[in-house]
């Protein structure tokens, strides 16, 4: 059976489409996919992401440890930083893709996707073996809630009252509600400014109750994907897998190579100086037809690799795909995707479809 968020039954009040994602029941869509998609675009919208897991690991070898399982450098963060990265087997291949928050010196609060919860979980605790750290596995206790959109700022500031004008992009902060804590980040997964608010169940449904008051918009997973996609950000178990490496996924501004150790260093390093025989690559159709995951691409008839994910943007009047393909294929060469029995042909292009507006200032 499979698991329900602390918003599910306002879920169902507002009549959304709930299929399953990760091992829980979640919100695809309540309106429709492009009215949600273009309130995040154009206003602002919220997300319920609950299901995603939070690790919290402190203590004396904290900062050791996260860099023995991070691609990046958490060494260069400061309290508040948040950082993106991977953590990668030893052979390259990504066990998840993952934001790590560094809320104290030797404390740091780390986000999984929902559908590796277990695996990275256990991968992190025999990976901690030998380190001098506590790790707390808090999914069931942290909720999170998404709110994306050119008025993100207004709207956690006014709604929810939080105060995070002072917050860059990538930084976050813990702001004391009684005797618990709520975590505010400043990242987004839609390409727009945003925020991502942590909190126990009572503060997550009375969060979400107010901005329902206040009109924010709500949006499923449907839009929340067609919006990550259209700027090339990354889905696992699409872009990332234990099958396809940072360096493969065109991530490799996130591995640190000046790190002495870390696991997958050396697979990774050599895929970098060697090469790789996939990567990653944006295709633009020629035609109005939509790409989908698994579909073959072929140059001069011969299959060349398969769409990771494929949609007809909503921000812009062309169809597009991300996919997995030769990495002799470069900017500008020619394919075709089959659609079933059909192909249609299109051009190698870089995988971000559509501009970022994030807050950088």
């Amino acid at each position: 059976m499979n698991k329900r968020t602390c918003l599910y039954d306002k879920h169902v009040a507002l009549g959304a489409l709930i299929q399953p994602f990760g091992g829980f029941d979640m919100p695809i869509q309540y309106t429709n996919i492009i009215d949600e998609h273009k309130a995040v675009r154009e206003h602002v919208g919220v997300f319920d992401v609950s299901h995603m897991g939070e690790i919290i690991i402190s203590g004396h070898d904290a900062p050791r440890f996260v860099n023995h399982i991070f691609t990046n450098d958490v060494t260069k963060m400061k309290p508040g930083d948040v950082m993106y990265g991977m953590m990668c087997y030893e052979d390259g291949g990504t066990v998840d893709d993952t934001c790590v928050d560094m809320l104290e010196p030797n404390r740091y609060f780390m986000t999984v996707n929902a559908a590796n919860v277990d695996k990275d979980s256990e991968w992190v605790h025999k990976q901690a073996e030998k380190f001098d750290v506590v790790v707390c596995y808090k999914s069931d206790w942290w909720n999170q809630l998404a709110i994306q959109g050119p008025e993100a700022e207004k709207t956690v500031t006014e709604v929810l009252h939080l105060p995070v004008s002072d917050l860059k992009f990538y930084q976050c902060k813990e702001v004391l509600r009684f005797d618990d804590s709520v975590i505010v980040s400043r990242t987004g997964y839609t390409g727009e400014d945003g925020f991502e608010v942590y909190g126990d169940k009572e503060y997550i449904r009375d969060a979400w109750d107010r901005l329902m008051r206040a009109g924010v918009k709500p949006c499923g997973l449907g839009c929340r994907d067609t919006l990550r996609f259209e700027v090339g950000l990354p889905l696992y178990g699409d872009e990332l897998s234990k099958d396809i490496s940072p360096i493969m996924a065109g991530l490799g501004h996130f591995v640190d190579f000046d790190k002495p150790e870390f696991i997958g260093r050396e697979a990774l390093l050599k895929q970098k100086t060697e090469g790789v025989a996939k990567r990653l690559r944006g295709i633009q159709l020629d035609d109005h037809a939509v790409p989908r995951h698994g579909y073959k691409v072929l140059c001069d008839g011969k299959e060349v690799g398969e769409v990771t994910t494929g949609y007809r943007l909503i921000s812009a009047d062309k169809s597009c795909a991300v996919a997995l393909v030769d990495s002799s294929l470069k900017l500008g060469d020619r394919v075709e995707i089959q659609i079933r029995k059909k192909t249609f042909p299109g051009t190698i292009v870089k995988k971000r479809f559509v501009d970022t507006h994030y807050k950088k200032d």
